[in-house]
């Protein structure tokens, strides 16, 4: 088993965090987020880094990418608290760094979240999507439902339409492939896994299973 790459006090600062989410507060406990936050996601972005290399190395590790701030865009939110309460990192496409599919991981006081996909794509990627989907469904039936993806993450998950959207045949082959708006797979574990041995190992993992869909998707945007 690998090194823990956070601690309990990881999440002894993000449950301070959520009951004191204020800019005040966290001026008078930033050395504890560095410490015990922001420390451990640099340390495991330079872990993950060549080992990501190795099985999908057209995705960016590197923490002026991964790395999210911490404070809030409160700008058009009703919620207007000022800082993020988790530990996250993502880990986007190279070539299509905002728009594409890509690996994400975070720490919260109630889970461990990791996997991929692609959650919120813009009205013409998600119509290259399907129409790559419809053209090739046996491809990404097969990888969807492959041992090696079920058996990490289950079935890809994300909300659907009530009915095949326009433009595509009703009894299309991959007919409910086409309902899907967001294409994500997988696993989430008690908030206690971070600090876990098997965190680091679990998230390889899970990253490896997802590659192959996260592939197929990204090579549909990119034409």
């Amino acid at each position: 088993m690998a090194e823990p790459v956070f601690s309990t006090k990881t999440l002894t600062f993000l449950r301070a965090l959520t009951r004191h989410n204020d800019r005040e507060w966290f001026k008078a406990h930033k050395a504890d987020y560095e410490s015990h936050v922001k420390a451990p996601l640099l340390e495991l972005l330079a872990r993950l880094e060549p080992d990501l290399h190795a099985f999908a190395p057209e995705y960016v590790a590197h923490p002026k990418v991964s790395l999210f701030r911490i404070y809030r865009d409160t700008r058009f939110s009703a919620n207007k608290a000022p800082l993020k309460t988790n530990a996250a990192a993502h880990f986007p496409h190279r070539e299509i760094l905002k728009r594409g599919g890509g690996f994400y991981m975070e720490v919260t006081p109630q889970r461990v979240f990791m996997g991929g996909g692609v959650y919120m794509p813009e009205p013409a990627d998600l119509l290259r999507i399907r129409e790559r989907i419809a053209g090739d469904h046996q491809r990404f039936t097969r990888l969807i439902r492959a041992k090696a993806f079920t058996g990490v993450v289950g079935e890809m998950r994300g909300t659907q339409l009530s009915r095949v959207p326009r433009g595509f045949r009703a009894d299309h082959p991959a007919a409910d492939l086409l309902r899907y708006k967001q294409f994500l797979a997988a696993r989430e574990f008690p908030p206690e896994f971070a600090y876990d041995p098997g965190f680091y190992p679990e998230l390889l993992r899970v990253f490896r299973a997802t590659a192959p869909l996260l592939r197929f998707l990204n090579e549909a945007m990119l034409g």
